[in-house]
């Protein structure tokens, strides 16, 4: 299944992707049909002199779920570490706060295009991955610090549950095989999520040019819909990742792709998260 985010499909991460496949599934792995990666395509890890010596039937150096959890769990620290540091340091009383969402707004700009790099690099970098989270956090604390001030009272805790509850209940249903990631369900999720952003930056132009909210997408009744609709491609997406990841540890690729897809996952729950954020501070404005 080709990924939804570019890191992995510029990889090779996934089932359909012959760029770069992966030579056989991991020892003890249950994989149903042929091999996808075994097929017009060299391992791209065949030089690995560590996989070389390794016992048939074993990859060294492959990634595992640890691996991912691992790396996630770092990545997602950071994110909360440069949340708090946004929440704490940043002032938001009535005379700073346009300086505040001057430099929020300088954060998010610098964590997009540091998503932009990790997204089209061939490897995956550490460093950078984590500097996106640090800065992406730290935009989120300032803005969730000025919702929870100014419009709606305990919202950032309760994005924070909503979001957590939604990374559990796509992860159970996952495992239990109630989603199950086809061709056909890819392109539903990538055709809504290409519409939904094209829609909101036309809304953006009509807002920067015209004032207001531009199109009325991200206010009021509307902008509570799309709003719970941006929440469930984004679930939609978190299934997406968790395809990609089996596949990958699956098809053994290598421990510092676990990287990649810590990254993917973050940026699918920092979505989910502003969207939570963003339905709850339209409902506490009303």
């Amino acid at each position: 299944m080709r990924s939804s985010n570019p890191v992995f499909s510029r990889r090779g991460f996934s089932r359909d992707n012959g760029t770069a496949g992966y030579a056989a599934p991991q020892a003890g792995a249950t994989v149903t049909g042929e091999n996808p990666y075994a097929q017009g395509t060299a391992h791209p890890y065949a030089t690995n002199p560590y996989a070389q010596q390794a016992p048939p039937g074993v990859r060294s150096g492959a990634m595992t779920i640890d691996d991912v959890v691992s790396r996630t769990a770092m990545t997602l620290g950071t994110v909360i570490v440069g949340a708090v540091l946004g929440w704490w340091l940043m002032p938001i009383d009535p005379a700073s706060l346009g300086k505040s969402y001057g430099i929020a707004g300088g954060a998010a700009l610098i964590g997009f295009v540091l998503a932009m790099i990790n997204s089209f690099k061939r490897r995956p970098s550490p460093p950078l991955i984590l500097a996106y989270a640090v800065f992406e956090g730290f935009f989120l604390g300032v803005l969730s610090n000025i919702v929870n001030a100014y419009i709606s009272p305990g919202a950032a805790m309760q994005a924070v549950i909503g979001t957590m509850a939604v990374l559990a209940g796509v992860l159970i249903a996952y495992r239990a095989r109630l989603i199950r990631v086809t061709r056909r369900f890819y392109g539903f999720v990538m055709a809504a999520l290409i519409g939904f952003v094209l829609l909101m930056a036309v809304n953006l132009l009509f807002a920067v040019f015209g004032g207001g909210d531009g199109l009325g997408f991200r206010s009021g009744a509307l902008g509570v819909l799309f709003g719970i609709v941006a929440i469930v491609i984004g679930a939609c997406v978190l299934a997406l990742n968790f395809k990609e990841i089996e596949d990958g540890v699956t098809y053994g690729a290598a421990r510092e792709e676990a990287w990649t897809a810590a990254f993917g996952l973050t940026v699918t729950l920092v979505w989910i998260y502003r969207e939570m954020l963003q339905v709850l501070a339209i409902l506490g404005d009303d």
